[in-house]
């Protein structure tokens, strides 16, 4: 069983990123907000959140009254912070790769990622092994990085400028090339995992989720207002938010 990456514990990567997370950015004006929105009232549910990073959604579940909250990170400095900055007396924190969820028992209402999922190595046991976890009328609720983003061979795709030198258009390629991306985000040698729509939709019903929503969330105007360069989202969607459901019967 290969692991995936944990990039997140290179010094570097990790620094880049925390300073990244510091101001306004792309999670907290356009991908958060749209996850808010879809996630049910947590009062009284057991949840799972994969890729717990430093916690912040799992103390967020903890507050709005979940019954118990189990987060899993890759990651040693992620989950010492959310230790430290967002420990609640039911929520768990717990050193595993997602490819290791076979490792959980089930039980859980809701099961939440942001943006995790591009990382995984094999989707469709990826979601087998969240089914199985799910109780019946349980929720899958998960944000990845958009096909569109990830399709580019070395995540190259690039937005066109127009003769006022704005960003006009977004060129990609390779969409239909599924599979392993490499490219540089602070560091060299950060790796993804490009999947197609078709690919995503399929592997979540086959696990036996049906899908009640399929979000690729623009940014707001308050948003542009407050990160002007969140403008150019309105040309291409930068995020994949999925909600899925597991049958009740």
């Amino acid at each position: 069983m290969e692991k995936s990456q944990n990039i997140f514990d290179n010094d570097a990567f990790f620094e880049g990123y925390s300073r990244l997370r510091q101001g306004e950015n792309y999670n907290d004006l356009l991908e958060q907000p749209a996850m808010r929105e879809l996630t049910q009232d947590v009062a009284g549910l057991d949840v799972l959140d994969i890729g717990c990073g430093w916690g912040g959604n799992c103390a967020a579940f903890s507050d709005a009254g979940a019954r118990s909250v189990l987060g899993i990170d890759i990651s040693v400095k992620m989950l010492s912070r959310a230790r430290r900055e967002n420990s609640r007396p039911n929520v768990e924190y717990r050193l595993m790769d997602m490819c290791e969820l076979g490792e959980l028992e089930g039980g859980y209402n809701l099961v939440y990622s942001s943006l995790a999922f591009h990382y995984a190595r094999d989707f469709q046991r990826l979601m087998a092994d969240i089914s199985r976890l799910l109780l019946p009328g349980g929720t899958l609720l998960f944000s990845q990085e958009h096909p569109v983003v990830t399709a580019t061979e070395g995540l190259q795709g690039h937005f066109i400028l127009n003769d006022r030198g704005e960003p006009a258009y977004y060129a990609f390629s390779d969409y239909f090339k599924s599979g392993l991306r490499v490219s540089e985000w602070f560091v060299e040698g950060v790796e993804d995992h490009h999947r197609t729509m078709g690919e995503i939709v399929t592997s979540v019903a086959r696990a036996g989720l049906s899908i009640d929503t399929l979000c690729e969330p623009a940014p707001s105007e308050e948003a542009i207002r407050r990160l002007p360069a969140l403008r150019k989202e309105l040309i291409k969607p930068t995020f994949l938010i999925v909600r899925a459901v597991k049958s009740a019967v």
